[in-house]
C-alpha cells in the first residue's frame, strides 16, 4: 500500500514549527507534567462545540486528516485523539516471514544493536538495559535490529501486533515526559530512557523474542493496553512488573496513546529492515523481513 505525501503547512506556520530553538523552548522548557495533566483533563471535556473549535485550532499546526476515522463527529478532544479507523482503512501485509508496522508513524533512528547500544539520533546513543529497565532481556537482541517509530499528534494513536505472537510480560517504568520530536532527540541524551515507558515482551509462534516499547511524551496523558483491561497500570516510581499470557493475531489492536509519542521495536538477529529513516508508514505495512538461507 502506497502512502500519500503530507500536505505542507502554510508558510508562516511551517517556519514557526521549524524554528528549532523556539520549538525546543515551547515543548521542553515548560512545566511538562503539569501541562500534560492539564491536557489530559481538557481533552475529556465533553462538548461538541468545544471539540470542533479545538480540532480547528489543532489543524492550524498539524496535517490532521480524519478522512479514515470511523466516526465523523467527536464528543471530546480525547475522543478524537484515540479515534478508531473505519474498516479496511489499514490493509495488512499478509506475507509469511514479514512483520508489519504496529502504528502509523514516521521512521526515526534504526539499525543494528551493537554491544547493547542503539541510537536515538546521530551521535546520541543509549543502552537497551536502561530502556528496558533490566539487563536480563538485552542479550536476546544483540546483533539484531532496532527501529524507532514516531507518532505525531495528528496521527492515528492506536498500536497493533506486528505478527501472530504471545504477550508474556509488560514492565511499566515511571519517568519524565520530555517531547520526543527530532529536535529534542538531538539535544537531550538518553531521552527515551528518561521518559515514562512500558516495554512489552512477546514471542512469535516459533519462539522468536520481540519487544515493543511505547514511550510517553509531553501531553501524553497515559498509555493504555487492552490485554491489561485498558485501565492505567499503577504509576509507582521505578518499575512495575505485569506478567501476562495473551495470544494476539497480526494487526490486532494492543492499546493506544492518549496523544502522539514513540514506539521502539526490537528484534533479534535474523531480520532485516524494509524501511528507511524519514519514511512515513501506515499500520499494516511491511516493516521487517526474516532473513532465510533462500532469501
Amino acid at each position: 500500500m502506497k502512502t500519500q505525501p503530507l500536505t505542507p503547512l502554510p508558510g508562516w506556520r511551517r517556519r514557526l514549527l521549524l524554528n528549532e530553538d523556539l520549538n525546543f523552548l515551547l515543548t521542553n522548557r515548560i512545566p511538562r507534567r503539569l501541562l500534560t495533566q492539564f491536557i489530559g483533563w481538557y481533552s475529556r471535556i465533553r462538548s461538541r462545540w468545544l471539540t470542533r473549535w479545538s480540532i480547528a485550532v489543532w489543524r492550524q499546526f498539524t496535517e490532521l486528516d480524519l478522512s479514515d476515522a470511523a466516526k465523523k463527529q467527536f464528543d471530546s478532544l480525547h475522543d478524537c485523539f484515540t479515534r478508531e479507523l473505519r474498516p479496511g482503512a489499514r490493509p495488512l501485509d499478509g506475507r509469511a516471514n514479514h512483520l508489519v508496522s504496529p502504528v502509523d508513524a514516521l521512521v526515526g533512528a534504526c539499525g543494528r544493536v551493537e554491544a547493547g547500544t542503539v541510537l536515538q539520533a546521530k551521535g546520541m546513543p543509549y543502552t537497551l538495559s536502561e530502556l528496558l529497565g533490566c539487563d536480563a532481556e538485552v542479550a536476546r537482541f544483540e546483533g539484531g535490529q532496532y527501529l524507532t517509530l514516531r507518532l505525531t499528534s495528528a496521527m492515528y494513536h492506536r498500536f497493533h501486533a506486528p505478527d501472530d505472537a504471545r504477550i508474556e510480560h509488560v514492565r511499566y517504568l515511571s519517568g519524565d515526559c520530555w517531547n520526543v520530536n527530532p529536535i529534542a532527540l538531538q539535544r537531550i541524551e538518553r531521552l527515551f530512557c528518561r521518559n515514562e515507558r512500558a516495554p512489552i515482551f512477546l514471542r512469535l509462534g516459533d519462539g522468536t523474542p520481540l519487544a515493543i516499547v511505547p514511550v510517553a511524551a509531553v501531553l501524553v496523558a497515559s498509555i493504555r493496553f487492552h490485554f491489561l483491561g485498558a485501565e492505567p497500570y499503577p504509576r509507582r516510581r521505578g518499575a512495575t512488573e505485569l506478567h501476562c499470557d495473551v495470544a494476539v493475531r497480526r494487526g490486532q489492536e494492543l492499546g493506544w496513546f492518549e496523544h502522539g509519542s514513540t514506539l521502539v521495536v526490537l528484534l533479534p538477529a535474523g531480520f532485516e529492515s524494509l524501511v528507511t529513516p524519514g519514511q512515513r508508514l501506515h499500520m499494516g505495512q511491511a516493516l521487517m523481513r526474516r532473513v532465510t538461507a533462500a532469501s
